[in-house]
């Protein structure tokens, strides 16, 4: 295999649950030399060997781990001398915490001005909510999400995965390979920031656009879409389906695949706007045509017409679907206690560049003494480090 793209840039890690690891994760995969930079295990809180647990090896995947006692001067000394031939740090701190620390980016840059520093907080480093801890699903309530999500008057409902930890750890992870290109040109690192919040009101989209511009307040529209009509879920002979066929041409097909061409000259249907004005009524009448038939039968023939349209799978079925399996979007990797383990890979492939998934997620400080042992530190001085608690490791 050719060398990854991102093969020569070194990350420092220091952030936890998911949006941080989100973006160290787009670095990784892609060739990133990570080290993670741990809670010395008999300083954390927390319980026992995280490494069989799935959700970790989906996250914290190909990286180092050293365990630092950053509340030692000598453990800040030991992340300093890292940051000398790091090209990205990467934060989830509250945002007064790296200041107390003494590893904010003012210091660390006097260090490397290369370095591209990145903090990753609820709502931001400045304003009324700094201090706050924020989680998605708190982000998901304040951000307006749950408020357009579900069946109209069902009352509030989150999003079926960590929408916001997860855009806002893409989100950032587009800013650094945007600094990292800048830095081409101008020589420097930079400071880079985003937080949940942002990202969320950022992926409102459309629905923010509907306020913004049309001073509409977008409210639950359910399984279908909240403009474009008909697009969404419709119950059929055996189960459900869902359709996408809100332009003038595809509703003409739609309409001649059901044998209901008589729908496309109702003047409650006949334009796009006058299918949004009519949306529930018209949804009716089309799920009680599609009620008639099974789901299979209806895919293929609408396929056949070019009419968007599939099934509604569980995660099972998905991974089962051919051309899921055809994407080649699974990464088999051996595990000590499991023989080979499925993880999710990435969804954008390359002419000439891979990603690759090469490297479990580590236990908490195994690698501190061969990382230690590459800055130069010699075995007595590294065991006495561990015997001090400044550092930690698993092995």
């Amino acid at each position: 295999m050719s060398k990854q793209p991102l093969s020569t840039y070194k990350v420092l890690d220091l952030t936890r649950v998911r949006a941080g690891p989100t973006a160290v994760r787009q670095l990784s995969d892609w060739g990133a030399q990570v080290i993670k930079i741990e809670i010395p295990k008999d300083q954390s809180n927390d319980d026992g060997d995280q490494t069989d647990n799935s959700d970790y090896q989906n996250i914290q995947r190909n990286k180092r781990s050293i365990a630092i006692n950053l509340k030692h001067d000598d453990g800040v000394q030991i992340l300093k001398q890292l940051v000398k031939t790091t090209d990205i740090l990467i934060e989830s701190f509250r945002p007064d915490v790296k200041y107390r620390l003494g590893i904010d980016y003012e210091t660390l840059q006097e260090i490397n001005p290369r370095l591209i520093y990145a903090s990753i907080s609820g709502f931001g480093q400045t304003g009324p909510y700094k201090n706050r801890p924020g989680y998605d699903q708190i982000v998901q309530g304040i951000g307006g999400l749950m408020s357009i999500t579900g069946l109209p008057g069902q009352g509030p409902v989150r999003a079926g995965i960590p929408i916001a930890d997860l855009s806002t750890g893409l989100l950032l992870a587009n800013g650094i390979l945007i600094a990292l290109l800048e830095r081409h040109s101008s020589g420097q690192g930079q400071y880079i920031e985003t937080s949940l919040l942002a990202s969320q009101i950022f992926m409102l989209d459309l629905q923010a656009a509907r306020y913004l511009i049309d001073n509409e307040v977008p409210t639950q529209a359910g399984n279908h879409h909240p403009t474009t009509i008909p697009t969404g879920t419709f119950r059929t002979l055996d189960g459900h389906m869902t359709i996408a066929a809100s332009a003038q041409g595809e509703f003409q097909r739609l309409c001649k695949i059901l044998n209901h061409e008589d729908l496309t000259s109702n003047s409650d249907y006949c334009t796009p706007k006058q299918r949004s004005l009519n949306r529930e009524k018209l949804n009716n009448e089309l799920e009680t045509i599609f009620m008639t038939k099974s789901s299979q039968y209806w895919i293929e023939e609408l396929n056949k017409a070019s009419i968007a349209c599939g099934p509604i799978n569980r995660i099972d079925e998905t991974f089962a679907d051919p051309q899921v399996k055809h994407l080649q979007m699974i990464a088999h990797i051996e595990h000590p206690r499991h023989d080979m383990i499925d993880v999710i890979g990435q969804p954008v492939t390359m002419s000439r560049s891979k990603w690759l998934v090469n490297r479990l997620a580590p236990q908490c400080g195994e690698q501190t003494r061969e990382i230690l042992n590459e800055l130069g530190y010699k075995t007595n001085e590294i065991e006495d480090l561990i015997h001090r608690h400044v550092v930690y490791a698993s092995s």
